[in-house]
């Protein structure tokens, strides 16, 4: 492995950046990516691994910062690609289950800083538990660095599950939420958590808000780039192929069709963050209105669909909302002109 910064180890042999220094960097994390894919799929589980995972947030964070000069499509497609071969590097790792220790959530000791202020000045928001729920075709691997941020902010009960979201319906994969949910509950006795979920992950989670009566496990939801509406990619997947999931992510679907129906008296807060470059699911689509839930939408520029589970700006959104329990979620880096014009569809009533 190269030895030192990030910045030196992927400059060009004589120190220049060229022209498009973005572009070589795209191909030397695609590089890096490549080589701990294979080194995941070729070492047997329980051998130690001599690759240095951090080289991919390492070369991913560099890449990212130096094409903040560049023209604002060009920064939002080579943050996408880079987010996207991030994820490609972990997704081998992501198909094995993984689960949090149960940790003292009273406890002060071996904490950093952040993780400290935040037991000191939040404690409930602290040790609240937070479900990482993926989208299609998808694992836990989405919300590598999501998961490490939120530990890292001191939110000790993050975890992330795997839902068989590549062959089930929505109704179904809910239904194996709500498992999920108890069972962190049981395990960590708090009575609620919260749940961030990306793309279809979001559909699913708000079924289970709605459908299943999950709003009284269900403090917060935070949904990134979930089709709320639908996403007319889905109209290109002919009608005759027998995918449920697909045809549930046509605008107009019944399943989109139950959820807009009434849901009087919904407690869970939500968070709809969009990303303003995202092609897969527009951020009109990904935006949430419904007259009966408290929901909040919040777009992200430069950001396309993959990027949004890796963006540092939406995670640290994120653990600024978690971190306060009471009153409407807001978004913390939106001035109060630009905040006053998002939508706030209804607050619960102990609020108003």
């Amino acid at each position: 492995m190269p030895t030192g910064s990030p910045e030196e180890s992927i400059a060009s042999p004589d120190g220049r950046e060229g022209t498009r220094p973005w572009l070589r960097q795209l191909g030397q994390l695609g590089t890096v990516a490549g080589r701990y894919t294979l080194d995941v799929a070729t070492t047997p589980l329980g051998v130690g691994r001599v690759f240095d995972v951090s080289r991919v947030f390492d070369v991913s964070r560099v890449l990212t910062r130096r094409v903040g000069a560049a023209p604002a499509a060009v920064r939002g497609l080579v943050t996408e690609a880079a987010s996207l071969a991030t994820h490609v590097a972990f997704y081998p790792v992501g198909v094995r289950p993984g689960r949090v220790p149960v940790a003292d959530r009273y406890s002060l000791a071996g904490l950093a800083p952040l993780q400290r202020g935040l037991l000191v000045g939040h404690p409930a928001a602290a040790g609240m538990p937070i479900l990482l729920v993926h989208g299609i075709v998808d694992n836990r691997s989405i919300f590598t660095r999501l998961q490490r941020t939120l530990r890292r902010r001191g939110f000790s009960q993050a975890e992330t599950i795997n839902l068989p979201l590549y062959a089930t319906g929505v109704p179904q994969a809910a239904d194996l939420l709500e498992a999920a949910v108890d069972d962190v509950l049981s395990r960590t006795g708090y009575q609620q958590v919260h749940i961030v979920a990306h793309s279809l992950g979001g559909l699913v989670a708000r079924y289970y808000v709605q459908r299943r009566n999950g709003d009284e496990q269900v403090h917060t939801l935070v949904t990134l780039g979930t089709p709320h509406t639908g996403t007319r990619l889905a109209h290109l997947v002919p009608r005759a192929v027998p995918y449920q999931l697909v045809a549930s992510l046509r605008p107009g679907s019944a399943l989109l069709t139950e959820l807009a129906e009434p849901a009087p008296g919904c407690r869970t807060r939500f968070l709809a963050v969009a990303g303003g470059s995202d092609s897969v699911v527009r951020p009109e689509s990904a935006a949430l209105h419904h007259p009966d839930l408290a929901a909040h939408n919040v777009t992200i520029p430069g950001l396309g669909h993959h990027a949004l589970p890796f963006s540092a700006e939406v995670a640290l959104g994120i653990c600024a909302a978690l971190a306060r329990l009471d009153g409407p979620v807001a978004w913390p880096y939106e001035p109060p002109a630009a905040r006053s014009v998002q939508t706030l569809s209804r607050q619960r009533p102990e609020d108003r």
